[in-house]
C-alpha cells in the first residue's frame, strides 16, 4: 500500500497546499502541460461539478509539467488549487509517465478533436490562451489520477494509457463512496 508523505506543494496562485490534506481526500490530478486541449476539457468537467466534489469531502489538486509562469495564462479562473512540476519531481514520485502513446493511441483521437475544436472556438472568441509549441516536458505526458486520505494512504490510483484516459467525476464520485468521504 502506496502511503504519501505530507507535504506543502507550492500552487500557482494562492498557499502553498497540503497533501495529504488532514481532513479531506485528495483527488490527485496529474495533467499534461499548461494550455493542453484536451486536460482543458477535462478540467472543465471538474470545474462544472466542483461543489458536488467538495460536498463529497474531496480537495481537488492539479499537477501540470509547466512552470508557474506558462500556467498563469491558463489556470488563474480554476476554483482549485494547480500546482508546477516542470522538472517532473511528483511525475517521477508517483510514477507518471510520459510515451507517445498519449496521442497515438485511437481511443484518444475523437476526444482531441473535440478538445481541438472547443479550444479553437474560445481562442477565436478571446477566451483562451494557445499552449506553446514546446511545451515544458513534453506534448506526450500520460494523466494519472491518485486518490488520497487524510493520513496518507493512497485509497485509489490510475495511470492513463492515452492523454484523456482519466476518472470522470462520476467514477472519483463511486470511488469516494466506495473509501469513505473526507470531512467537508
Amino acid at each position: 500500500m502506496l502511503v504519501v508523505d505530507s507535504r506543502r506543494l507550492q500552487v500557482v496562485v494562492g498557499e502553498p497546499v497540503a497533501v495529504p490534506d488532514p481532513s479531506l481526500l485528495v483527488h490527485l490530478q496529474f495533467r499534461r502541460f499548461a494550455g493542453c486541449p484536451v486536460c482543458n476539457l477535462h478540467l472543465r468537467s471538474i470545474v462544472r461539478r466542483h461543489a458536488e466534489i467538495t460536498a463529497a469531502g474531496v480537495r481537488e489538486v492539479v499537477v501540470f509539467h509547466s512552470t508557474a509562469a506558462a500556467l498563469r495564462e491558463h489556470v488563474t479562473d480554476l476554483p482549485f488549487p494547480v500546482v508546477p512540476d516542470p522538472q517532473k519531481r511528483l511525475y517521477r514520485e508517483f510514477g507518471v509517465e510520459s510515451s507517445r502513446r498519449a496521442l497515438l493511441d485511437p481511443r484518444v483521437w475523437p476526444t482531441i478533436l473535440r478538445a481541438v475544436a472547443r479550444s479553437t472556438w474560445a481562442l477565436l472568441r478571446g477566451r483562451e490562451r494557445p499552449p506553446s509549441l514546446t511545451p515544458a516536458g513534453g506534448r506526450f505526458g500520460l494523466p494519472a489520477d491518485f486518490l488520497i486520505a487524510p493520513d496518507g494512504t493512497v485509497l485509489a490510483a490510475k495511470y492513463g494509457e492515452h492523454a484523456y484516459d482519466q476518472w470522470s467525476v462520476d467514477e472519483l464520485l463511486d470511488l469516494v463512496e466506495r473509501h469513505g468521504p473526507g470531512t467537508p
